[in-house]
């Protein structure tokens, strides 16, 4: 999932992989396509949504159709994966078949249609080599899949196939269980979706926007840091000369619930009317009361909710200490290829924003320290409370922590200070190891690709962290690891300052973090493209995370293995001397703007007179 590399930490695809199953939220029937308000165009685009309805089961039985009645239930015996109903299929112990089907529609104009779902299975078989009992998914007359008494397993796993070689098709999608004359086999589903996303023919403007935010966050914690409500405002700029009529705020954290229970809440909306929630539930539709002509700026403001979940993740808690990433809902950008409203990886990031300036206010007891994105001023509140106020300009997001940290501070060579939180049961020895590493690596990435802009850098330290480390502007989650917490700050980098769309373009910012951690820890990558071993023909370095959430276990091999080496292989073809020129020129050219594929290509191809066409084949970089 996360920024940091997996092999860094020397865990396995298949830990990492069985570590990341997280709850994803159903989309709720009502739930209608975002409407676009992008120029026409020949061809049909891509409005990325979800196209199954009553995926979680939890708004009766329409539009299912269901072999027998009371396969969609909550009774006793099984459990559902979100809200209180599920899909029961078989378990009667005799001949049987059930099947739970409804028709589809999948969009024209998308690239990539990705259907889930979770999947429980028990069985009294005793075989642990005859599939006796099978369950089937099927779309049209096509197999996608098929389980089997051999899959059970104590609880819900999530299944992901692709289906984009339906897109533009009404299809029907079937769940069929069937049973042998013996012994029972259940098989339970919840929270069924169908992703579509990758639009194929752009609108004509391809102006970021909306842009130029703002935004003023008011928020106040509950006792222990879990809970936060107040205000949020955003101001915005249309840059593009099509007319903006809506605008969608991400609430990305709604992945870690459900749509019957958000952890990110937004009521009371100003400056607009609230649409339909999609994408399940982690895109807000805002409708502007009137057309946005190029140049004009507006102002949407809302009442904000916050629950922070139990868990060691960038999202939730790890007891006492809490990690608050991606909470604040931020503006979604329309680009040619029109609203990016892909759905939440749980795998890597899905985030892409525009540079921002924050103003965010957090009042809190005084007993927690709240390290956070930018430079953060205490104040007293009211008893036994601190107001702790911190400011960013030209962040693309903004991320705090909230917990009874022990803390250590200093200050690069070169004058960044730097925080350092820990928490219980860090040593005193690898905090102050952390410290050092942190000054170094700042200094180390800021002398290859431009001064560091954020003021200080926060690093909370928890060696429970599942996934590594975790990016956010000034501000990194991180395990007791040289490595890894390297790579984090060589994200405030690629990513941070050189923007990029992390979920259509992970490679952007994981690779060249990959390769600038090597640089800074004086690793060369020497003959490290040697061992490379392509899965398929469809495997490449520039993959999307809509590929690589469905082929997960080749996601840190490809993008962070192979893709460092490449642009190892790019400085030797190239020479040192023009490499680092080439990276220190790219980063000043994108400053606070958004990298592509194509454009970091036709800059190399700028930095060399040997035509680099052969090399991108060979490494299999597209774009």
């Amino acid at each position: 999932m996360r920024s940091t590399p997996h092999r860094a930490l020397a865990a396995t695809a298949s830990t990492v992989a069985a570590l990341a199953v997280a709850l994803i939220p159903a989309l709720p029937a009502t739930a209608a396509a975002p409407a676009r308000t992008t120029a026409p165009s020949a061809a049909a685009a891509c409005t990325p949504t979800q196209v199954v309805g009553n995926g979680g089961f939890e708004s009766g039985t329409s539009p299912w159709t269901q072999s027998q009645a009371g396969l969609i239930t909550n009774r006793a015996g099984q459990s559902a994966h979100g809200g209180s109903y599920f899909a029961w299929l078989d378990g009667v112990g005799s001949t049987h078949t059930d099947t739970l089907s409804q028709s589809v529609a999948i969009p024209a104009g998308c690239s990539t249609a990705k259907l889930t779902f979770w999947l429980h299975v028990d069985t009294t078989e005793t075989t642990s080599s005859v599939q006796y009992d099978k369950l089937t998914a099927k779309i049209g007359s096509s197999t996608l899949a098929t389980y089997s008494n051999l899959d059970k397993n104590t609880g819900y796993l999530q299944k992901t196939i692709d289906v984009s070689s339906f897109i533009g098709q009404t299809v029907t999608l079937a769940f069929t269980g069937t049973e042998d004359s013996s012994l029972k086999t259940n098989f339970v589903l919840d929270d069924v979706a169908l992703d579509t996303s990758g639009g194929t023919v752009p609108p004509g403007d391809s102006t970021r926007t909306p842009s130029a935010p703002s935004y003023t966050v008011n928020l106040s914690s509950d006792a222990s840091g879990f809970g936060w409500t107040g205000h949020e405002s955003a101001t915005f700029t249309n840059a593009s000369a099509t007319a903006l009529t809506e605008v969608y705020l991400r609430l990305w954290d709604n992945y870690h619930g459900t749509c019957s229970a958000m952890p990110i809440t937004v009521t009371n909306v100003t400056g607009g009317t609230a649409g339909p929630l999609s994408v399940n539930c982690t895109a807000l539709r805002i409708d502007l009361p009137a057309p946005l002509t190029q140049g004009q700026s507006a102002t949407i403001g809302f009442d904000l909710g916050i629950t922070v979940p139990s868990g060691a993740d960038r999202f939730g808690h790890d007891g006492a200490f809490s990690n608050i990433g991606n909470a604040l809902p931020v503006l979604a950008v329309r680009d040619g290829a029109g609203w990016h409203l892909d759905p939440y990886t749980n795998n890597g990031e899905s985030f892409y924003s525009l540079a921002a300036d924050f103003k965010v206010t957090l009042d809190h007891p005084t007993s927690l320290l709240v390290p956070a994105t930018g430079t953060s001023t205490d104040t007293p509140g009211t008893s036994g409370r601190t107001v702790t106020t911190a400011t960013a300009a030209k962040v693309r997001d903004f991320a705090w922590g909230a917990g009874p940290f022990s803390k250590i501070s200093g200050t690069s060579a070169g004058g960044t200070p730097i925080n350092i939180y820990s928490v219980s049961g860090i040593s005193s020895a690898d905090s102050q190891s952390m410290l050092a590493t942190a000054k170094s690596a700042v200094d180390a990435h800021a002398a290859r690709f431009g001064a560091y802009p954020y003021g200080e850098l926060d690093a909370i330290i928890d060696n429970n962290y599942w996934f590594g480390g975790m990016e956010y502007p000034g501000f990194v989650l991180d395990l007791v690891s040289t490595t890894a917490l390297t790579h984090e700050i060589g994200h405030q980098w690629w990513y941070g300052i050189v923007g990029d769309d992390e979920y259509n373009s992970p490679w952007l910012d994981e690779s060249f973090t990959d390769y600038a951690t090597d640089l800074a820890l004086n690793k060369t990558g020497t003959n490290c493209w040697n061992s490379v071993s392509w899965a398929s023909s469809a495997e490449k370095i520039t993959n999307s995370m809509a590929y690589w959430d469905a082929h997960s276990s080749r996601y840190s091999t490809v993008v962070y293995n192979y893709g460092k080496c490449a642009l190892h292989d790019l400085r030797r073809v190239l020479g040192d001397t023009a490499m680092t020129k080439l990276l220190k020129d790219y980063a000043a050219a994108h400053w606070y703007g958004v990298s592509t594929t194509a454009e970091f290509k036709a800059a190399a191809q700028a930095a060399t007179t040997t035509d680099l066409t052969s090399f991108w084949t060979t490494h299999r970089i597209d774009g």
